[in-house]
């Protein structure tokens, strides 16, 4: 996907996991603007994250959402700005998942569902997380 598409917020996504994808789909599917300028959800693995600036562990280990201005917000901040950006009550609820104690709240919640996303409806294996210190240049080795 090139970097110069977006006029509009993405939403970068494991697109390897069923549980991620369905469920990002599922979303914005709720989360239409009326105005049409919906954001575009995106696969970290079909996107230049180096030229974005962030990594492909940073993507996979959470979702991100990225502005037009290039800000980047992840896991349960990401989805908070989503609603934010949705408008109207969906805004409220976004907003309000930034205040402090929610923030913390909804992190919680976040990290629990991602660390678990592959026994998840509709996760499989090829959705766990990878293991820490694990390389994906050299498979079946962990990194120092």
């Amino acid at each position: 996907m090139d970097s110069a598409d977006r006029t509009t917020p993405w939403l970068i996504f494991d697109g390897d996991c069923a549980f991620c994808t369905s469920s990002a789909t599922w979303v914005a599917e709720r989360l239409q603007r009326r105005d049409g300028t919906d954001a575009k959800l995106v696969p970290w693995q079909f996107t230049d994250l180096e030229r974005l600036g962030t990594t492909s562990e940073r993507a996979r280990s959470e979702v991100l959402w990225l502005t037009p201005d290039g800000t980047f917000y992840g896991g349960a901040q990401a989805f908070a700005q989503w609603l934010r950006y949705r408008g109207g009550a969906y805004g409220v609820l976004g907003t309000a998942m930034t205040l402090p104690g929610i923030r913390q709240l909804a992190g919680a919640v976040y990290r629990l569902v991602a660390d678990h996303r592959d026994r998840m409806p509709g996760g499989t294996p090829a959705c766990a997380l990878p293991p820490a210190g694990y390389d994906p240049a050299r498979p079946g080795h962990t990194t120092l």
